[in-house]
């Protein structure tokens, strides 16, 4: 057998998966070639397998090199539950501990050791390396050695030494998601690496979708979004520790779980924080940006930010932390003009004169993501360097539908009231004036006898701040820099002024509910989190959403077919099969349903099948349903969930397709889900879901509503 065999062995024994993801293959196989290679992949791409793998068919030891503490224990109890002999050191070691697990290292104890990179600057340290065979060193974040990078950290500079000290040389393997073609070239060059074995995957995460709002009131559309999708794990990023302390308690005073985590916190809170986001105790996390980076939580399923970031690299890596386990997740931008000054002020504050002018550079570009009218991931992969991008078809902008309203006559009272204030305010005072409000400031300025006074008092400050909002991030009002920005009127609002130019403003956008409700699938939630509990592990360590989704969907019940489920390795069947099994089997006997007869499809054919065509795949899934295909035909040929079948059957229906929507529902049930929907009202699934019999499933109901719906166009 070769290596490569092997790896792919390794590959289905521990991990539970048949085949590599794209680019992991040929990373693998050059690192056991011996060629030195840079891998640059998306969050969530299974960066870690690269040098993982590896590690296991080596004769020595992996040294991964990551600056995250947490991470690196995370990744630890990961491997160790899986079968994978490995440890870490770092500062919460004492010296004793560190000389026993470097010991026991070098007497074959470890696979993998994960070090920071603040320990190659001791050269005692580097002393007791010198006594272990090294094989591989990985470096993970590796954009953190580039000055050009957005996370330059001095102390990786020492690994160029520590790689020409052993002889003979490990092979080295370079990993990051976020990096630029000059940041790319940096490390290749700093590391002494062929660019012919850079490997780029492409930056895409096709499960996430993004999504910038502008102009609204962004505490309620939190409020709103966390409660239409309570049960779902969130990252909630905000610029500043103030801010984070005032979101935390604004949310947890209305009863909502979350966390919170910033610099200003002491480590036992931090700590105590993270461990309940990670273990599923609590469901919202509010953080600074010091959060996120040493989390390997699978199942978040969306990030908000709050501000905007001060650059691309920035947002796309915190705004990766949603979706790693591949299932679909939302990335929503709450954006507002005056927040830029907050990110100004920090550059200013934190970066040195020679790399200001392109911090500026960057914070434009990230300016200009939340005002660009395209497909927004389009406009990250550009930034990355992928030029022929093509849309997503599936961000905010791509399917915004949202009917525009005219609203120059509100402008033109705004600008008209900045105008005759000279452009010297900024917008709390100026909605006093819009308002009428007989505040003390106002009577001194004498603005109570501007023509503008009060023009706007049928509307409320908070209506007529968002308003400003809007007409600031769509350009037509400038702020200046500075803790209290001034605004002013740009050539844009002048033309509205002078009737040469009308403005048009959608309407708001409404929070909506990521995951579909899924009875077993909640069910086997709560299996999960009672191991994890017992366990004392977070719970993706034991199996990822998407692992409890495709069991949800394809109902295994043997251990045979359990083992085919995406993420069930032979240890974890053994670990937990049977418990999984005995719910699942439960399931099907109070449903009726009949022991699957599955064919679990070669997983090779099966991305033929699917991925290789260009065809959209939610056109390859009604194409076959024409045929005469069932859902649980199509869900097993294509290897894909029927969650996501009937998710792609809704879509082609949205997209004007003509689907036989009574094929999906029974006669008998039919007039029951119309006096459901009529009772609970179709905001929400699960109120409708409950007035009905449980032979009813959510497709059902769906269906039914897809098809009253197209009725009416």
């Amino acid at each position: 057998m070769s290596r490569f065999e092997s790896a792919k062995t390794i590959l289905q024994k521990y991990y539970g998966y048949q085949e590599f993801r794209s680019g992991q293959s040929t990373i693998i196989e050059q690192i056991l070639n011996g060629q030195d290679t840079v891998g640059i992949m998306p969050t969530g791409g299974g960066k870690s397998i690269c040098y993982q793998i590896p590690a296991l068919l080596f004769e020595g030891v992996t040294i991964v090199v990551s600056p995250l503490i947490s991470l690196m224990k995370d990744q630890v109890d990961a491997l160790r539950n899986i079968g994978i002999p490995a440890t870490y050191i770092n500062s919460a070691l004492n010296s004793d501990e560190i000389h026993y697990r470097l010991s026991e290292a070098s007497r074959g104890a470890f696979k993998l050791i994960y070090i920071a990179p603040e320990r190659l600057e001791t050269s005692s340290f580097i002393s007791l390396l010198h006594q272990i065979n090294i094989s591989l060193i990985a470096i993970d974040e590796a954009h953190c050695i580039s000055q050009w990078g957005h996370d330059f950290r001095p102390s990786y500079l020492s690994i160029q030494k520590l790689i020409h000290q052993f002889n003979p040389k490990p092979v080295i393997l370079a990993l990051t998601a976020t990096a630029t073609p000059q940041v790319k070239d940096d490390i290749c060059h700093l590391l002494g690496i062929n660019n012919d074995n850079c490997i780029v995957t492409g930056f895409a995460r096709e499960n996430l979708t993004f999504r910038v709002i502008k102009g609204q009131d962004r505490d309620q559309f939190i409020f709103d979004y966390i409660q239409k999708n309570v049960n779902q794990a969130g990252i909630i990023y905000a610029a500043t520790r103030k801010e984070v302390e005032r979101l935390y308690d604004q949310l947890t005073s209305k009863g909502i779980s979350a966390g919170k985590y910033h610099a200003g916190m002491n480590d036992a809170e931090r700590d105590h924080f993270q461990e309940r986001f990670l273990f599923d105790d609590v469901s919202v996390m509010v953080a600074t940006s010091a959060f996120g980076m040493g989390i390997d939580k699978s199942n978040v399923r969306y990030v908000i930010h709050y501000h905007i970031p001060k650059n691309m690299e920035a947002y796309y890596q915190e705004a990766g932390r949603a979706g790693r386990d591949g299932e679909e997740s939302e990335c929503i931008l709450l954006f507002a003009a005056q927040d830029v000054h907050i990110q100004k002020f920090l550059i200013d504050q934190s970066v040195n004169e020679d790399r200001k002018e392109q911090e500026y550079s960057k914070l434009r570009k990230m300016i200009d993501y939340c005002h660009t009218e395209g497909c927004f991931q389009q406009y990250i992969l550009k930034y990355f360097g992928e030029t022929e991008a093509g849309e997503c078809g599936k961000c905010g902008n791509c399917t915004d539908q949202r009917e525009k309203i005219d609203v120059t006559r509100e402008a033109q009272m705004v600008f008209s009231c900045i105008k005759r204030m000279n452009e010297r305010f900024g917008k709390t005072f100026i909605t006093k004036v819009l308002t009428g409000s007989r505040d003390k400031k106002v009577m001194q300025f004498h603005f109570h006898k501007l023509s503008t006074f009060g023009i706007m008092k049928d509307r409320t400050q908070k209506e007529i701040s968002e308003f400003i909002d809007f007409l600031t991030a769509e350009g037509y009002l400038r702020p200046t820099d500075g803790t209290y920005p001034v605004l002013s009127l740009t050539n844009k609002a002048i033309s509205v002024l002078r009737s040469e130019l009308i403005v048009l403003k959608k309407e708001k956008i409404q929070a909506k509910q990521i995951v579909k409700d899924d009875v077993l699938f909640e069910r086997l939630r709560a299996l999960r989190k009672q191991i994890a509990d017992r366990e004392n592990i977070p719970p993706y360590i034991v199996f990822s959403d998407q692992s409890l989704s495709e069991m949800s969907s394809k109902l295994p019940n043997t251990k045979e077919q359990l083992l085919s489920v995406k993420g069930v390795g032979q240890r974890k069947l053994d670990q937990y099969g049977d418990d999984f099994l005995r719910v699942i089997q439960d399931y099907m006997d109070e449903h009726a349903i009949e022991s699957s007869s599955f064919s679990y499809t070669n997983s090779k054919q099966l991305r033929e099948t699917g991925s290789s065509s260009k065809e959209k795949s939610h056109h390859i899934t009604y194409n076959m349903l024409q045929e005469g295909r069932s859902i649980q035909e199509i869900s097993v040929e294509r290897k894909l969930t029927m969650r996501t079948v009937e998710n792609h059957i809704l879509k082609c229906s949205e997209e004007g397709m003509f689907i036989q929507w009574n094929q999906f529902i029974p006669q008998a049930y039919i007039s029951l889900i119309e006096e459901a929907v009529a009772q609970a009202g179709t905001e929400r699934l699960t109120p409708i879901k409950e007035l009905l019999p449980d032979e009813v499933s959510y497709f059902m109901i769906q269906a039914f509503l897809q098809e009253k719906k197209v009725s009416k166009m």
